[in-house]
């Protein structure tokens, strides 16, 4: 598991440090992985290039398993649905 982000790798290791994330966070400054997962706004609230809220659960193999996403930065995504994807992965990360 990780996490990306059009933040700074700098803010991502203060944001990881604060909440105890045990995971790799990733720095999609350029906003190339947002733009390949469909996921970047054209615009929002006057600034470009942003990501939506979204979860994808892309298997070891690159086959997407979940996607999730909203232009509504307030919305959250189902938690336990994200849960039960990884579960059915199991720890190879690939369904049986």
């Amino acid at each position: 598991m990780l996490g990306i982000a059009v933040t700074a790798t700098f803010s991502q290791q203060a944001f990881a440090r604060s909440l105890g994330v045990d995971f790799p966070l990733l720095s999609d400054w350029d906003r190339t992985v947002c733009g390949a997962y469909g996921v970047r706004y054209d615009a929002w609230k006057g600034h470009t290039g942003l990501a939506k809220r979204s979860t994808i659960v892309v298997d070891t193999a690159g086959v997407v398993r979940y996607r999730w996403s909203t232009d509504d930065a307030s919305v959250l995504p189902d938690l336990d649905e994200v849960v039960r994807v990884f579960t059915e992965l199991g720890p190879g990360g690939t369904a049986p």
